[in-house]
C-alpha cells in the first residue's frame, strides 16, 4: 500500500513538473520573440487578427528561414554613394514627392539586396528577412513601400520616408546595430521626426 501511494506521488510531481517546465518555455519564447522582434510582434498578432499563436509560429518561421543570414560588408567606396543618394531623394522630396518616395523605396530594396537580403522583387520575402534582423525599422519600410504604390497624401509620404531612414542607417551601418539597440531615435517634443533630416552634406558646414 506504502508503495502504491509513494508512486502515486512520485507520477503526480513528475506531471507537474513538466506542465511547469512546458509553461515556463512558452513563457520565455513569448518574451524572446517580443523582445527581438518588438513592434513588429504586435503587427504580427494584428495581422492574424490577434491569433497570438498564429503570429507566433509566423515570427519563428521567419527567424527559421533567414535568423542565420550574415549581413554581406559594403565598401567604403558603395556606402558613400548610397549616403548620396539618399541625400540627393531628400532633396527632391520637396518638388516631387511621389517621385521621391518611389526612388527611396528602389533605393533600400537594393541596399538590403546588397547586404545579402532577398531581392526586393519578392518584397514579402524580403521584409521577413529584414524583420529578423531589423525588425524595429522594418514597418517604416513597409509603409514606405506602400506609399509608392498608392495615392498618398505629401504629409503620408514625409512621415513614411522619415520612419524608412532608420532602416536605411542601420544597413548602411559600417556594424551591424547591436540586437539592444536597434529601437529608432525618439521624435521631437509634438511627436513627429524632424523634416528634412540632417544630412551628411549639411554635417560638413552647410548653413542650411
Amino acid at each position: 500500500m506504502i508503495t502504491v501511494v509513494v508512486v502515486a506521488v512520485l507520477v503526480i510531481v513528475l506531471v507537474t513538473l513538466r506542465y511547469a517546465g512546458r509553461g515556463r518555455a512558452r513563457g520565455s519564447g513569448r518574451r524572446g520573440l517580443k523582445r527581438r522582434f518588438g513592434p513588429e510582434y504586435e503587427s504580427a498578432v494584428a495581422c492574424q487578427s490577434g491569433d497570438v499563436r498564429a503570429a507566433e509560429r509566423e515570427l519563428c518561421e521567419r527567424v527559421r528561414r533567414h535568423g542565420s543570414l550574415q549581413e554581406q560588408p559594403l565598401s567604403p567606396e558603395v556606402r558613400e554613394q548610397y549616403v548620396a543618394q539618399w541625400d540627393a531623394v531628400q532633396e527632391r522630396f520637396v518638388g516631387s514627392p511621389q517621385k521621391a518616395v518611389t526612388e527611396a523605396d528602389a533605393l533600400l530594396a537594393r541596399l538590403a539586396r546588397d547586404r545579402g537580403f532577398p531581392d526586393g522583387e519578392q518584397f514579402e520575402e524580403q521584409l521577413a528577412a529584414l524583420s529578423a534582423h531589423h525588425a524595429y525599422f522594418v514597418q517604416g519600410y513597409r509603409s514606405m513601400h506602400a506609399a509608392a504604390r498608392d495615392r498618398s497624401g505629401t504629409e503620408e509620404m514625409r512621415e513614411a520616408m522619415v520612419e524608412a531612414r532608420g532602416l536605411f542607417e542601420a544597413l548602411v551601418a559600417e556594424r551591424q546595430v547591436d540586437p539592444d539597440r536597434r529601437r529608432p531615435p525618439s521624435p521631437d517634443g509634438q511627436g513627429h521626426a524632424p523634416w528634412p533630416l540632417t544630412t551628411r552634406r549639411h554635417a560638413k558646414g552647410s548653413s542650411t
